[in-house]
C-alpha cells in the first residue's frame, strides 16, 4: 500500500468513544488487544505522514511510532483522575537548531486538528520575537493576513498577555502581536474528513502551509539584526 492510500479507519474513532465511556483500568486491560489493533492504524498513518513531510522538510523524529504520545494520562496533579486520554496525538520535531517550530496532530471524535507553532517559547526566544515584531511587524503581518493562511488557519492562536509586555510601548503599532505568549496555528477537521481518503494529503498540505510562518520565526530566532547566525 502506498503512503497516499493510508487512512484512519472509523474504528479508531469508535474505540476512543468507547474508551471515553469506560475510562478505567479494568475495561482497558480487558480490551488491550483492541487498543493495540487501533493503535497500529494510527502508527501507520503517522509513519506515512512522516514520509510525506520528509519530502519538504527535515524531521528529527525517526518514525511514526516515535511521534505518538502515550495514551496514559499523568493524573498526579489533576482533578481528573481518569487514567487514559481519549485522543490519538503526536508531534514531529524539525531537525537542527536552525529549523524552529513544531508539528502536532490530534485525532479525537469531534475535535480533530492539525497544528503547529511555538507552545512555550523560552524567555530569550520570546524577547527575540518581540524585538523583531516591534522593529518591523510587516513581515509577520503579511504572513498571517495572506489569503491562503486565513483560509487554512483563520488567525494566529495562543495565550496572550492582558497587559503590555515589559519593556515595550503600550502604543506600539504591533501591540496586538507583542502580547502573544504562544504562537500557534491550527486547522480543524471533521470526523468524516479524518476517516476520508484525502486526510493524509490534507494533513501534509497543512504542514506545508505553515512553512512561511516557520521560516520567518526560524530566521528571527537564529540570526542577529545583521543576519549573522547566533546558533
Amino acid at each position: 500500500m502506498s503512503a497516499q492510500n493510508v487512512t484512519i479507519p472509523a474504528s479508531a474513532l469508535h474505540f476512543l468513544n468507547t474508551l471515553k465511556e469506560n475510562n478505567n483500568r479494568d475495561w482497558f486491560n480487558a480490551n488491550k488487544d483492541l487498543y493495540l489493533k487501533q493503535l497500529s492504524h494510527i502508527e501507520a498513518f503517522a509513519d506515512a505522514l512522516l514520509g510525506e513531510m520528509n519530502a519538504h522538510d527535515v524531521i528529527e523524529t525517526v518514525s511514526g511510532k516515535k511521534s505518538l504520545h502515550r495514551i496514559y494520562r499523568d493524573t498526579r496533579f489533576s482533578l481528573d483522575k481518569t487514567p487514559y486520554k481519549t485522543s490519538w496525538s503526536g508531534g514531529f520535531t524539525r531537525a537542527t537548531a536552525l529549523r524552529r517550530g513544531g508539528y502536532y496532530f490530534n485525532i479525537q471524535p469531534g475535535n480533530s486538528f492539525i497544528a503547529g507553532g511555538f507552545w512555550a517559547p523560552e524567555p530569550r526566544d520570546m524577547k527575540l520575537i518581540r524585538d523583531d515584531i516591534s522593529f518591523d511587524p510587516a513581515p509577520l503581518k503579511k504572513i498571517i493576513s495572506d489569503k491562503t493562511f486565513t483560509q487554512t488557519f483563520g488567525s494566529l492562536l495562543g495565550e496572550q498577555l492582558k497587559t503590555t509586555p515589559k519593556g515595550f510601548d503600550p502604543n506600539d503599532e504591533a501591540i496586538d502581536l507583542l502580547r502573544y505568549k504562544q504562537f500557534l496555528l491550527q486547522r480543524n477537521f471533521t470526523d468524516k474528513e479524518v476517516t476520508g481518503a484525502d486526510f493524509l494529503k490534507n494533513a501534509n498540505q497543512t504542514f506545508i502551509l505553515m512553512r512561511p510562518f516557520f521560516d520567518y520565526m526560524s530566521e528571527v530566532l537564529t540570526s542577529n539584526p545583521d543576519g549573522d547566525s547566533v546558533v
